[in-house]
């Protein structure tokens, strides 16, 4: 058997953890080649000391001086590094041979789009790099010859339930539509009009998956749910008329794909992200992750219902950014991350998020994205009037 290398871009992250006890189970098959995270150097020096990658990547220099000092107490001779030049390079190195993009955020769009260049296999958390850069993305995956494996739960299923032969270029051929389910969250019913006061302790609380703060209020607002929206856009070449939302609360069904002969495709499972994460990196074939067997006597009943605009705005703004195309998806991303950084800093209300990004989104032009210099633009467009607006 040969044994495969893997980067992982935000290794200290939940998705980062989840990946490595997943490596751990299965040493015969996988070897670390690097590990990267931004601030959190103890918790990488410590993964170093266990993995012994052969680079580390930091944020910024005094991040890199710190975690060497920590390896070096260790006697760990992993080669440090900084900054995007070093995550990019990381993410292409000759000797990786897939990259787990778990970055969250537009900071993971250059060394993911590094990775699709360079032909790596990727397994992609990082849904911002698809909702920012759709079209640059997949162009570059095409032209590498890429293999691009999705690993949010949601999309993971879609995947798992498309035929085989699936080309994203032909879904209007048997597959009627894609069902993203959600749980709802944890204001899901919750009255509309207390939803001013949620703090981000509530916010981060979510009631099925254990993940970081800025995803768990998206997921509160649904903002992850409309950004998985566009990026099955991406992934499966659907139009947003071929996207549903349903909400969910169990989680146990993950998301499903409806044939036009009436048949409906769905993959269940306990709520555990080393499952796609054990999907993606064996695919085609099937590995061990950890994750318990699925009971549904202990489950009893599994409920769905339509997601409502009125609860969810930011669910709605998403579609239309994926409606009006070009770079609103970009936007819509931007504004969404600056007021969602307001928020958990207590300078906004919870409320104040959608309110913030629909006038971001009212007040800027859209344009065709043609490079990532182009991108970036708007990107910086998008967060310094988001921030204006915050005062």
């Amino acid at each position: 058997m040969t044994v495969q290398t893997i980067t992982i871009l935000g290794a200290t992250g939940s998705i980062g953890l989840s990946t490595l006890d997943v490596l751990a189970r299965h040493p015969e098959r996988y070897r670390v080649f690097a590990l990267t995270a931004h601030s959190s150097v103890p918790q990488l020096a410590t993964l170093c000391a266990t993995w012994r990658p052969e680079v580390a990547v930091v944020g910024s220099a005094e991040a890199a001086a710190a975690l060497s000092d920590l390896l070096k107490a260790a006697r760990v001779n992993t080669e440090v590094t900084y900054g995007e030049a070093a995550l990019c390079a990381v993410a292409s190195a000759p000797g990786c041979d897939m990259v787990m993009a778990a970055i969250v955020g537009a900071a993971g769009l250059a060394p993911t789009l590094a990775a699709a260049r360079a032909g790596k296999k990727i397994l992609l958390a990082n849904k911002e790099a698809l909702v920012m850069s759709g079209k640059l993305f997949i162009d570059a995956v095409r032209a590498s010859g890429a293999t691009l494996l999705p690993i949010d739960s949601e999309h993971n299923a879609i995947f798992q339930c498309l035929p085989h032969d699936f080309d994203r270029d032909r879904i209007g051929k048997g597959i009627a539509r894609i069902v993203l389910t959600a749980s709802g969250g944890p204001f899901l019913n919750r009255h509309v009009a207390t939803l001013e006061s949620v703090t981000p302790d509530e916010a981060v609380a979510h009631p099925k998956w254990v993940m970081g703060r800025k995803i768990s209020v998206d997921s509160a607002t649904m903002m992850n749910k409309g950004l998985e929206v566009i990026e099955a856009h991406w992934l499966f070449g659907a139009s947003a008329a071929q996207i549903d939302v349903v909400i969910h609360p169990q989680s146990v069904i993950h998301s499903m794909v409806s044939y036009v002969d009436g048949s409906v495709l769905a993959q269940l499972g306990n709520p555990d992200m080393r499952t796609p994460i054990a999907h993606a990196l064996a695919y085609p074939e099937r590995i061990a992750s950890g994750v318990a067997q699925l009971d549904l006597t202990t489950i009893g009943n599994l409920a769905f219902q339509r997601a409502d605009f009125a609860r969810f705005p930011c669910l709605k703004l998403a579609y239309d950014a994926l409606t009006e195309g070009n770079s609103a998806p970009a936007l819509l991303n931007a504004a969404n991350e600056v007021a969602v950084e307001a928020f958990l800093g207590g300078r906004i209300g919870f409320r104040m998020i959608d309110q913030l990004i629909g006038r971001v989104m009212d007040a800027l032009p859209t344009a065709p994205v043609d490079d990532i210099e182009a991108l970036l633009e708007h990107d910086g467009r998008a967060r310094e009037l988001t921030r204006s607006l915050i005062g």
